[in-house]
């Protein structure tokens, strides 16, 4: 008998008793009242976290198994499957605008790119930095263009978009998605309250139209997550929580929430003037912010409307009848910080790292899980136990990727003994002791983030991840892994964003379900974000949202039976739930490409 075949058995068998299992246990609850026991065949949860794609950068060009719809460039007309201009190029033609005294959702604009400006390097990894990369033409057509045509696809290191809150808010250009390129070229990152260049050119901010590159599933590319889309589940329709980077959006990650300035208690203060956002334009410039930038702006107050940047999005948000969520006196994290505790707990030395956000008591989901006895880990690359934040932890590590080390009463207490290495996954599931939520945050080689890894690489680590826990029989029949990233990375994406609130949401991001309980290559449409991750955890564990004003309390979407991706209801965001198919099981779930790539 082959080893398939074995597979095939063990597996049905342990469905027979898996499904049994937790027919008893749901009768059991009912009758001893277990408040906590999951809901659903999903007695362990899995959330794979990599870096920066948003879906038409990775699934522009999927093609669904028949049966299935998705919203793409592809299928919008925008692109052709050979990764050319389709029929309808022009929905993502990008537009010049023009800002001349104070910040704009929507400034005018002015006319088309006759061609894009020549993608930058950025940082890429064995690319010179911060020039026009080489490998890509200076006259590319005005739209989304083919990265691998002209960088292979695998392991090869291309440059990193802009991805921060206000220039996000600006891109989206509410609702076109039109000023990707304007942005990227005139401010880019952001100026660090640095005057603007002189000459300035499409080349001043070191990005040119590097945000309108995707990979070809149709050709060939990204492998693995086609394999995962076509024989598992997907979302088109999954965004990043908030209009902003990694930091902001692992926070909301973990709690549904924004981290703002405090005083360590909970108790909001003003930050240092040089480290709020002033997104205004510098005088006599186009849309070069006064302060905005790792080293600067990075706070914002959003209550007070005579903040710089904040009216505009409150009165448009106004418009739509949607809250501004924004709390007096708080200044809110809308960017990239680091935390305030090293990895061994201490307290990191504010005098040698500035940029530091203070120790936060927001609720978060580690200790609502530890509160209602359900177990869990955050799984973290390049974590040494006994090591610091800036010397201990080695370069593998990213220190604003785990949204639970921000956190006060988890780094201070026992609490923190459950973050552990990466490495740890394997051991744990190898002995049966993995956790019934594991959050896995790969190696940052292996996190996909544009320049300083690869899509392929983060391809490498989920294969790895699914397999180990796939080719044990009586885990997985009771396990969903969720694989995603944390935001867009500024790359363009094509699709519907729904306003939540100030903070956002942002792009739409690749959300996959690894599970016997989905139909193989079901795409779901439902509305969802970070938080419905959240709503998840929460349904299956009989939690209640974490706080009065988390998102977690948003309401599932209703749909339009003619728009199954717009909210009919919103502000609303789903809880996952439509993805899985409770009431079948596949009989022989596959290996992630079991061949090899």
């Amino acid at each position: 008998m082959f080893r398939s075949d074995k597979f095939a058995i063990a597996t049905k068998m342990v469905f027979v008793v898996s499904i049994l299992a937790w027919m008893t246990q749901s009768i059991a609850r009912g009758a001893e009242g277990s408040p906590h026991d999951p809901t659903t065949p999903i007695r362990h949860l899995i959330i794979v976290v990599g870096e920066n794609h948003s879906f038409d950068n990775l699934f522009g060009a999927y093609q669904p198994v028949r049966g299935q719809t998705v919203a793409n460039l592809l299928s919008a007309g925008i692109i052709n499957a050979d990764g050319m201009p389709g029929p309808h190029f022009s929905k993502a033609q990008q537009w010049q605008a023009s800002v001349a005294d104070k910040y704009s959702i929507a400034p005018q604009r002015t006319r088309p790119f006759s061609t894009l400006p020549q993608p930058n390097a950025t940082f890429a990894f064995g690319r010179k930095p911060n020039e026009p990369d080489p490998r890509f033409p200076a006259d590319l057509p005005d739209g989304p263009f083919q990265l691998s045509r002209y960088a292979a696809y695998q392991l090869s290191f291309t440059g990193d978009p802009v991805h921060r809150f206000f220039q996000m808010w600006q891109q989206f250009d509410e609702g076109r998605n039109d000023l990707f390129v304007w942005v990227a070229t005139t401010v880019g990152m952001g100026t660090d309250g640095k005057p603007p260049p002189i000459p300035f050119t499409d080349q001043s901010t070191h990005q040119g139209a590097v945000a309108m590159g995707f990979y070809n599933m149709s050709q060939g590319d990204a492998p693995v997550f086609k394999f995962i889309a076509d024989h598992y589940a997907m979302s088109d329709n999954f965004h990043q929580g908030i209009m902003g980077g990694t930091g902001a959006s692992f926070i909301y990650l973990g709690t549904g929430d924004l981290a703002y300035y405090s005083d360590g208690n909970g108790n909001p203060l003003t930050p240092p003037a040089r480290l709020i956002e002033d997104p205004d334009p510098w005088a006599g410039s186009n849309n070069w912010y006064k302060q905005d930038g790792y080293e600067s702006g990075t706070y914002v107050n959003c209550a007070d409307l005579s903040q710089p940047g904040v009216a505009q999005i409150v009165t448009y948000l106004r418009t739509l009848g949607r809250p501004s969520g924004c709390e007096a006196r708080h200044y809110y994290l809308v960017n990239n910080y680091g935390p305030a505790y090293n990895a061994d707990g201490t307290v990191v030395d504010v005098k040698k790292r500035p940029y530091t956000l203070p120790p936060q008591t927001i609720p978060n989901i580690g200790e609502a899980l530890s509160k209602a006895g359900v177990s869990w880990k955050y799984y973290i690359g390049g974590l040494k136990r006994g090591g610091a934040q800036h010397s201990g932890a080695n370069d593998t590590w990213c220190s604003i990727c785990n949204p639970l080390q921000y956190s006060k009463n988890i780094m201070i207490g026992a609490l923190r003994t459950k973050i552990v290495d990466v490495s740890e996954f394997y051991d744990d599931a190898g002995k049966g002791s993995l956790p019934e939520v594991s959050f896995v945050r790969p190696y940052e080689p292996y996190s996909g983030h544009p320049a300083n890894s690869a899509v392929s690489a983060y391809e490498y680590f989920v294969l790895s991840i699914a397999n180990d826990v796939i080719s044990k029989p009586d885990l997985f029949a009771s396990t969903a892994i969720v694989v995603t990233l944390d935001e867009g990375g500024g790359y363009y994406d094509s699709g519907y964003i729904q306003p939540l609130d100030f903070f956002g949401d942002g792009s739409r991001i690749p959300m996959l379900v690894i599970s016997p309980y989905v139909k193989p290559g079901t795409i779901d449409h439902s509305y969802g974000d970070h938080g419905s991750i959240l709503k998840f955890i929460e349904k299956n564990w009989n939690l209640k949202p974490l706080s009065p004003r988390s998102r977690d309390n948003l309401p599932n979407p209703i749909a339009k039976p003619d728009n199954p991706y717009v909210p009919a209801n919103g502000p609303a965001i789903g809880d996952l739930t439509t993805v899985f198919d409770f009431a079948h099981r596949q009989e022989s779930p596959p290996l992630i490409i079991p061949g090899g790539i």
